[in-house]
């Protein structure tokens, strides 16, 4: 079995667990309030700001036999820059006030996801970041358009308001292939059970951010 059909299938009842989360899956249907959904923004900005950070952190903690990897990286770090600041705009076109999320404290749930990542790269295995890569991407390419396009219509909110949702969607459709082929060249087992192992954390991990978001139906 390819390496990442193994990872697929060795997180199957994690990720589960992270779609069936009722905020999730209330919204992919779109019936969130406007509260619910800027709260989403608000985490969503605090870790994905760390995203190139912990890309460059990886990169420069990964060994010599895994410079192919490194290179791709560099890829990643192209995509991914700057899409913090997507996310702080769609908060400012559901009329919030922007610069008050970016000087907030992120929830616990978020600093500890993050915490994680940080600690993977440096403690442990670095190639097990990548397992954080899977839950993100995989869970916004099953979950991103739908959300969008559901919220959108339930709460008359303008376009401008989904770009981080709208590009996540689409974007890491692309991604996710990228990322299959990446995986299956993995050849040392102890980077392919540092996958699967951080993969089940992330999954949890980001799982406890929707758990601690606030859930308010949207007035229908």
């Amino acid at each position: 079995m390819a390496f990442y059909d193994e990872l697929i299938a060795a997180t199957e009842n994690e990720r589960n667990d992270l779609l069936a989360i009722p905020f999730i899956r209330m919204g992919a249907g779109g019936e969130l309030s406007l509260e619910s959904y800027l709260a989403f923004l608000g985490q969503a900005y605090h870790h994905v700001k760390h995203t190139v950070p912990l890309l460059m952190a990886t990169g420069g903690r990964l060994p010599e036999r895994l410079e192919w990897l490194r290179e791709a990286i560099g890829e990643y770090i192209e995509e991914e820059m700057g899409h913090q600041e997507w996310i702080l705009n769609d908060i400012e076109a559901c009329g919030a006030d922007k610069e008050a999320v970016r000087h907030a404290t992120p929830m616990p749930a978020t600093e500890l996801m993050v915490a994680y990542a940080y600690d993977t790269i440096h403690r442990n295995n670095p190639a097990g970041f990548f397992g954080m890569v899977l839950v993100l991407e995989g869970t916004s390419v099953a979950l991103a358009t739908n959300a969008a396009g559901n919220i959108e219509q339930s709460l008359g909110l303008p376009k401008t308001a989904f770009s981080y949702l709208n590009s996540h969607g689409s974007l890491d459709v692309g991604h996710v292939d990228f990322y299959e082929k990446l995986m299956n060249k993995l050849d040392e087992e102890a980077d392919k059970q540092a996958v699967i192992h951080c993969a089940k954390m992330f999954y949890k991990l980001y799982g406890d951010i929707f758990r601690s978001l606030p859930v308010i139906q949207a007035k229908g």
